[in-house]
């Protein structure tokens, strides 16, 4: 249509939507500016249809209207109708979901249709501006397809969710349709020449491919799922996930939208408000975040990586490759989406210039020319030209540039929980095979294995998450800097290089800091250790006046760690005040050098602000740099380590061929799957083996083949290279007897166990396991040994009840574990704990005594059904009565009478002749094997000495007399042991009745949860703690800095806006003779300005951290002098973990933590409040706006703050069993491979891991919860900002300057709004440190205090040792009953006492009323004429010795060990030890009494490690001595030796020896026996023997 250009006159108007032509007939022709569809210039062209109905643009754009108004009518009713229906179920469970064919696909394309809708909806009001009347088809159509396109996805979702595909045929319809129409007015707009240059064809060219994408993307899921046209429609099945509602973390499966925006998480983060979260309301983990799930990934990529390189299979390099392996897709997603969000972030700076220019030249639109079609078309340059859009486009640049960038860190955190999984669990997988010798000798201890899971695991974490900025960051940087140089022209790369040239010194400053950071970490580790050491030995500290030794040690090493704090905090204060100063000192010179020396530079304030954000930008790439590379050297070195625990030593081939058995009773719910991924498919024959292994033959000793275990010629050691533990090794253990292992303590007795038991390295020979089938001689080589249930000598307790370490996972039979309890004398003990059976043991059985450990260990291994019975030293803990009841009720009855094979190490030789097969040990090889008789026969002397040892000399060592008790024995016994059951029973049910009372009030989570408000008590007391000077200094320079910043960039406003006012002046008077603008004036305030913020940031950075430090110093140093002054009752009703969490997390997070947090906070909210208030002070009329948008943000962050503090409460309380569960299987390795209970524990840790990465994944999506919201409200804030100031500039009220000013401040609030809401959830966190810490500090001090002076007590005494005790009443704490009542005794100078007893007879109390360890609540008890209650504890306790049943030792050096006060000479030590027979140990270890002790003394044994703390208490040579059980772990030739000693060396002293063997005390001079607190018998030992019915005579009887 040539003609039509040339016509000005034929302005086309439109028909008004075809139905009504009669409106648009009368038309006035003044130009009022009445509303019309086809606009209503002067003439009626509008109807000019005569070129045919589809060349009248008007009638296109109104054909365009019909297919929206189509399905706004078609799926309105069906929304409302599915509504409604929907809302009578009140919400559609998940377990409908589905995504359909294209899902994400969809989402994307609508976007992109919306957003170029509101495109075209801008183009058409724009070029409709110059028009004279309004034209409503230029945007009416366009608002009408964004309304149908918004509807069409909500239509759609509504349709996935129910699963009801046969609806989607109306959106079918609807882009077909659209697709039509479009293509129509595109073909339209060729005919008549309008081109590319358009704006408005561009538009409509996207709009046919978008519509013509849906369609495509519509018929795809026709031909997917086959819902129509089809005969057979596809069914198809939500994700199983789905169907499992204990799944609750949606984030894979809702859709697209609900993803970027977290709004699965609304209704989640609304329920925690009303009630708390717990481990039950974060439900499981989908299938694909399972650590098993990621650890059969992870297993794949390193078995791929051993066939490519097999040399080395395990080298930090092939780790490196199998975690790219096999996480390395996420990272790249997450990747593309970082460096996508980052170039989006640059339209901030752009569209400010732009906006800040056109307001300058008052955003008049240069008048479009063309008009084609009766209606004007512009350009896109001229569509940009105009302020407001920029604004709108600067708000969606904003939306999807946040919304990608919270999408970017989701996906890499949630790779790095996925990996943190992986990789703990293929740790733990290689500790079930790690060889013992490791553990034992040092090569890794058990600290080394949960650094490697707490820390390093952690460390590869963090990396992972950081990793995507390694590939943005440069990305970003250089975008930046081009940006610049093309505002700023060359001045821009002077800045750039400011920036650039302190990068290496922002670097420096954080290797400095990583490095301060690891000293810290060693001192506080160290100091840990001693803090740890101190907590477990206390009671000895306190009985021996130690405390302030020990006090002074942990200060010293807190003064070396608070030296490299002061590093860490002067590193940490440079870099604060870096990233403060950088950008200041960038700006600063660039403006200057601007200014100066580019003469007729443009200085205008577009320019300036644009630069101003592009800096802003640019600082955090760079910023983060330090961080980034921090990580990766941290992940470098914990692949490193891991690495190398990968690779360490694992034991013998033979367990690694063995599947684990399942006996018949437990194939219930642990039939995992087996975690070696290989052995799915188990052949069927190995299960019958284990069933059939119950059916148990009798034996006869003589068959050749009828032994349980046999080792020829067997040298075993530890290490692979040291010398042979034990040598020359051939024994036959018989099958179904009970085989006695004897010898002096250190001969090898556990290690041969261990050795049988494959723990140890086997040098040469063969150990043999007869499994109960005959087989071919060829499986001979490769018989395996089943499951064997090892009682350790060290008692091993898992941190679960009393019943759960019993049963150990077997099914629960009551019969069987109330015969066990009473075997095992467990239940008076049960009785006395708080919930009986159901009380959880503590780390390591802290809350339990050494003879209840003991049991509780022995009563597992009697518990489970296995054939082969280990005890290592079972009685050792234990007294005479509780010996013998366990030889005869548990050992002899419940084992031997089963025809269990059991092997028993013991010292007891009483117990000999009950052995059938008895091993005598020396110096690690075999003294002699056989029966008792063959040893009397062929060994007579080794036969007497046992004899010599037994006291037995009186009886026949024969077996019949034994017999024939045991027969008399049962024919009591079965009427009472009946009639014990039943009370028992009925006990047990009253008992339980009990318990669920009174579970309910001391409910712990009731306890845990006091969602209170911010802790403002623990902030008071935290800045309170920094002094009088730190805090106004802390307050006024952050107020000052944030002032002097706000003026920096008022003045560089004011600075612009007047050389573009004196432009502008000198354009008006057009003269060429005026002066250049002097920029100096400007530029020097400029300069002060700069420099002063630069200062002030110096201040403030140090500031906080010197509060930092001095804080912590101070609450450190109160808390340990509080706790090691507590009283003994404190640490015994406080779990130790719990107070060791004081010193070591919560120090740390004072120490560390808390002042960046500080920091970081108060610059947030500062920075926040002035960006603000500068943006009101700018456009006043914002602050309307503000309100209701402060209201929501108030609202978010108080939701957020309870949802964030639970979740990172369950965060950490889920890492604790993990941890836990790691050190309890490195401490209990041999008794779990013993058990063969692999796969259980193993399918354990699965568990906790799992609920450890649901509770970190969750605290994930809450915190990309809150940001995205945070920062749409910032996204609004710039657009309400940006459109206020805009008009008021429009209306000349406003300078460009300002303008800018308020737009850059504004692009500031959304980046610091979250970091205000964050850090603050974080200090609401960390402030929890403060408050446990507080809570400590008011625990009362003992009274060290006494009533006389130093001067008034005799520097000698007590140097008779006399006791006298009146009346004595005394009890643990005041409101628990008397454990002693009314005991009176007197103890002439230099006698022997006894004293005997039951368990729990108050034996030990009576020990520990003579240090006023207990609270003395009646009586006395005076010594050489003092009341020791007058006397400073100090005093008391340093003159008075004791030996404890638990033998203590501390890390460090024997000499150290035997007189930490360091007041003896060397020869009086070397006597000490010789009186404990330990001169010939000590004099062959490395370096004599300098001789290294590990934790715990580790390196001795139990026996041992007793005779030190024998030798400890013979150093100090007091006049009064009180051993207590103190010889129950030492054989009794070992012992009877040291009896002797006692009573030669001591024969001045006054000794009190609490027995558990009653002949240890039948030469004493005095006998008490106790029972229940009050004394029963006290006299002479021969008299109380003389006396038939006395209860000291029916001890010694029962102890022959």
């Amino acid at each position: 249509m040539p003609g039509r250009e040339a016509n000005p006159g034929a302005v086309y108007v439109c028909v008004d939507a075809p139905p009504s032509p009669a409106r648009c007939a009368q038309r006035p022709s003044s130009s009022t500016m009445s509303l019309a569809f086809c606009g209503n210039e002067n003439n009626s062209a509008a109807y000019n249809v005569e070129k045919g109905v589809l060349n009248n643009g008007c009638f296109v754009d109104a054909l365009n209207v019909v297919p929206h108004v189509f399905l706004l009518f078609i799926t309105f009713p069906i929304l409302f109708i599915g509504w409604g229906s929907q809302s009578s179920k009140v919400h559609i469970h998940h377990s409908t979901w589905l995504h359909f064919p294209g899902h994400n696909l969809r989402w994307i394309l609508t976007f992109i249709l919306l957003f170029v809708l509101v495109c075209e909806i801008a183009e058409g009001i724009v070029s409709d501006g110059v028009s004279e009347s309004r034209h409503l088809h230029l945007y009416m159509p366009a608002g009408m397809a964004f309304l149908a396109a918004i509807t069409s996805v909500v239509y759609y979702h509504n349709i996935e969710t129910s699963n009801f595909p046969k609806l989607l045929i109306a959106l079918l319809f609807y882009w077909t349709l659209a697709f039509i129409t479009k293509t129509i007015k595109f073909v339209k707009f060729c005919d008549n020449g309008v081109g590319f240059s358009q704006l408005r064809f561009c538009l409509t060219g996207l709009l046919v491919i978008l519509y013509g994408m849906l369609l495509a993307v519509e018929i795809n899921v026709i031909r997917v799922r086959r819902y129509v046209f089809f005969k057979t429609p596809k069914e198809v099945k939500p994700p199983e996930d789905l169907q499992d509602l204990g799944v609750r973390f949606l984030q894979p499966f809702v859709n697209l939208l609900s993803k970027g925006t977290y709004w699965w998480m609304n209704t989640f983060i609304k329920t925690a408000h009303k009630k708390p979260i717990d481990l039950k309301a974060i439900g499981k983990l989908p299938i694909a975040m399972r650590a098993l799930t990621n650890y059969i990934r992870l297993n794949e990529a390193f078995e791929a990586q051993k066939n490519k390189r097999s040399p080395y299979p395990q080298g930090s390099k092939s780790i490196w490759c199998a975690l790219c392996w096999a996480f390395g897709r996420p990272l790249v997603l997450s990747s593309t989406f970082r460096i996508l969000a980052d170039l989006l972030g640059f339209a901030g700076p752009l569209c400010i210039s732009g906006i800040v220019h056109h307001v300058g030249k008052g955003n008049n639109t240069i008048r479009p020319q063309i008009k084609i079609l009766g209606v004007f078309f512009i350009s896109s340059q001229e569509f940009l030209a105009n302020a407001y859009v920029l604004a709108v486009l600067l708000f969606f640049a904003l939306l999807l540039q946040r919304t990608i960038l919270q999408a970017s860190y989701y996906v890499a955190i949630e790779t790095g929980i996925n990996l943190r999984g992986a990789i703990q669990t293929k740790i733990y997988n290689k500790i079930m095979q790690l060889s013992t010798s490791n553990m034992s000798m040092g090569e890794m201890t058990a600290g080394q294995i949960c650094n490697l899971v707490a820390i390093d695991t952690n460390q590869l974490m963090w990396f992972f998450f950081l990793c995507p900025n390694l590939w943005a960051m440069p990305v970003q940087i250089i975008v930046g800097v081009l940006l610049l140089y093309y505002l700023l022209g060359i001045s821009a790369l002077i800045g750039a290089v400011v920036i650039i040239v302190l990068a290496p010194v922002q670097y420096f400053v954080a290797t400095k800091l990583s490095q301060a950071q690891r000293s810290t970490l060693e001192y506080s580790n160290e100091r840990l250790k001693k803090t740890n050491e101190m907590l477990r030995g206390i009671k000895l500290l306190k009985l021996y006046a130690w405390e302030h030794i020990f006090h002074s040690s942990v200060e010293e090493t807190r003064q070396k760690e608070m030296t490299s704090l002061k590093a860490f905090a002067l590193y940490t204060s440079i870099s604060i005040f870096m990233n403060a100063a950088i950008p200041i000192a960038a700006v600063l010179t660039t403006f200057v050098v601007h200014a100066h020396l580019t003469g007729n530079a443009d200085f205008s304030p577009s320019v300036a602000f644009a630069s101003l954000s592009l800096f802003h930008i640019l600082v955090t790439p760079l910023f983060l740099l330090s961080s980034v590379v921090r990580s990766t050297v941290k992940a470098l070195v914990s692949v490193q380590k891991l690495s190398e625990f990968l690779s360490s030593e694992e034991i013998g081939e033979e367990h690694d061929k063995c599947s684990e058995p399942r006996s018949a009773d437990n194939h219930s719910k642990y039939q995992v799957v087996p975690l070696k991924v290989v052995n799915r498919k188990r052949p069927a024959r190995e299960d019958w083996n284990n069933y059939s292994s119950h059916m148990r033959r009798p034996v006869n000793i003589t068959e050749g083949d009828d032994f349980c275990v046999k080792i020829t010629n067997g040298f075993f050691t530890w290490t692979p290279e040291g010398s042979a533990t034990l040598s020359n090794i051939d024994i036959r253990i018989p099958q179904g007897q009970l085989t006695m292992i004897v010898g002096q303590v250190g001969c090898g007795k556990s290690s041969l166990l261990l050795a049988t038991l494959g723990e140890m390295q086997k040098t040469s020979g063969n150990v043999f396991w007869n499994s109960p089938e005959k087989e071919t001689a060829v499986d001979m080589e490769v018989r395996k040994r089943g499951s064997v249930a090892y009682a350790s000598q060290k008692p091993w307790l898992l941190n679960a009840t009393v019943e759960e370490n019993i049963i150990f996972e077997s099914p629960f039979n009551k019969q069987r574990y109330k015969a066990v309890i009473d075997a095992c004398s467990l239940q008076p003990d049960i009785d006395i704990l708080p919930h009986g059976d159901q009380t959880q043991i503590g780390e390591r059985g802290i809350n339990l005594s050494g003879g209840q450990r003991q049991r509780i260990s022995v009563a597992r291994a009697l518990y489970q059904q296995t054939n082969v019975v280990f005890l290592d030293d079972p009685f050792s803990a234990l007294d005479i009565h509780l010996s013998d009841h366990l030889m005869q009720e548990g050992i002899l009855k419940m084992l031997r009478e089963d025809k269990r094979t059991i092997i028993l190490v013991t010292h007891k030789l009483q117990y000999l002749p009950h052995a059938d097969w008895i091993i005598a040990m020396k110096d690690g090889t075999i003294q002699r094997e056989g029966t008792l008789k063959d040893i009397q026969k062929s060994e007579s002397e080794l036969f007497e000495h046992w004899k010599t040892l037994m006291n037995r000399q009186d009886q026949e060592l024969e077996k019949e007399t034994i017999i024939e008790r045991k027969t008399v024995l049962e024919r009591k016994n079965p009427r009472r042991t009946r009639y014990s059951r039943e009370t028992l029973l009925k006990d047990d049910e009253e008992d339980e009745e009990e318990i669920t009372e009174s579970d309910d009030d001391d409910n712990l989570s009731s306890v845990l949860h006091q969602r209170a408000k911010m802790p403002w008590r623990a902030c008071g007391k935290y800045l309170s703690s920094a002094g009088i000077l730190l805090l106004p200094l802390l307050v006024l320079s952050q107020l000052l800095k944030h002032t002097v910043m706000v003026a920096i960039d008022y003045w560089l406003a004011k600075w612009t806006s007047d050389v573009i006012s004196a432009k502008s002046d000198l354009e008006q008077k057009n003269c060429s003779v005026c002066q250049e603008f002097n920029h100096s004036r400007y530029s020097r305030v400029f300069s002060i300005l700069c420099c002063l913020g630069i200062i002030l940031c110096l201040v403030t950075s140090i500031a906080v951290e010197w509060t930092g430090l001095k804080v912590a110093k101070k609450l450190h140093y109160c808390l340990l002098n509080k706790i090691i002054l507590a009283p003994m009752r404190f640490f015994e009703t406080t779990p130790l973990g719990s107070i060791l969490n004081r010193f070591s997390a919560d120090c740390n997070t004072i120490d560390q933590h808390i002042p960046a947090t500080l920091e970081c906070l108060s610059r947030s909210t500062l920075l926040c409040v002035s960006a603000l208030a500068v943006i009101s002070y700018v456009t006043p009329m914002f602050l309307i706006a503000l309100l209701p948008l402060a209201i929501i943000c108030y609202f978010i962050q108080k939701y957020f703050r309870v949802a964030s503090r639970d979740l990172q409460q369950l965060d950490d309380s889920t890492q604790l069993p993990l941890l836990c569960h790691f050190s309890e299987t490195v401490e209990g390795l041999t008794t779990i491979r013993a058990f063969r209970y692999e796969g259980r524990f193993r399918q354990k840790l699965l568990e906790y891991t799992d609920s450890n990465n649901i509770a970190s994944l969750f605290l994930t999506a809450a915190n990309r919860w809150l940001e995205v919201r945070m920062e749409y409200i910032g996204a609004c804030v710039v657009l309400i900002a940006a459109v206020t100031s805009i008009t008021k500039s429009l209306y000349n009220q406003l300078s460009s300057g300002l303008v800018g000013l308020g737009l850059t401040y504004a692009l500031m609030v959304s980046n610091y709004l979250n970091w205000m809401v964050r850090n603050l959830a974080d200090m609401e966190i960390q402030l929890g440190a403060v408050k446990r810490i507080n809570g400590l500090l008011k625990t009362e001090a003992e009274n060290y205090e006494g009533l006389l002076s130093p001067s008034q007590i005799p520097q000698n005494w007590p140097d008779r040792g006399e006791i006298q005790i009146q009346n004595l009443s005394v009890r643990y704490d005041s409101n628990l009953k008397p454990v002693l009542k009314h005991v009176s005794a007197h103890i002439s100078p230099g006698q022997k006492i006894g004293i005997c007893g039951r368990t729990g007879s108050g034996k030990s109390s009576f020990s520990l009323a003579f240090f006023r360890m207990v609270d003395t609540f009646e009586g006395r008890i005076i010594i050489d004429g003092i009341d020791i209650a007058k006397l400073p504890l100090q005093t008391l306790r340093s003159r008075l010795s004791i030996i404890l049943q638990d033998p203590i030792l501390f890390s460090g050096t024997i000499r150290f060990n035997l007189d930490p006060e360091k007041k003896c000479t060397d020869s009086m030590l070397w006597e000490a030890l010789e009186i404990a027979q330990l001169k010939h140990v000590v004099k062959a270890l490395p370096g004599g009494l300098d001789a290294i002790v590990t934790e715990g003394g580790e390196n001795f044994s139990q026996g041992q490690r007793q005779l030190f703390c024998l030798a400890r208490a013979f150093v100090r040579k007091t006049s009064i001595f009180i051993m207590d059980e103190a010889t129950a772990s030492i054989d009794m030739a070992t012992e009877n030796i040291l009896q002797k000693v006692v009573m030669t060396a001591f024969a001045d002293r006054t000794v009190v020896t609490i027995a558990h063997r009653v002949h240890t005390i039948l030469n004493a001079d005095l006998v008490i026996v106790m029972k229940r607190g009050v004394i029963l018998e006290y006299d002479k030992p021969e008299v109380l023997l003389e006396q038939e019915d006395s209860v000291f005579a029916s001890f010694v009887q029962a102890d022959k």
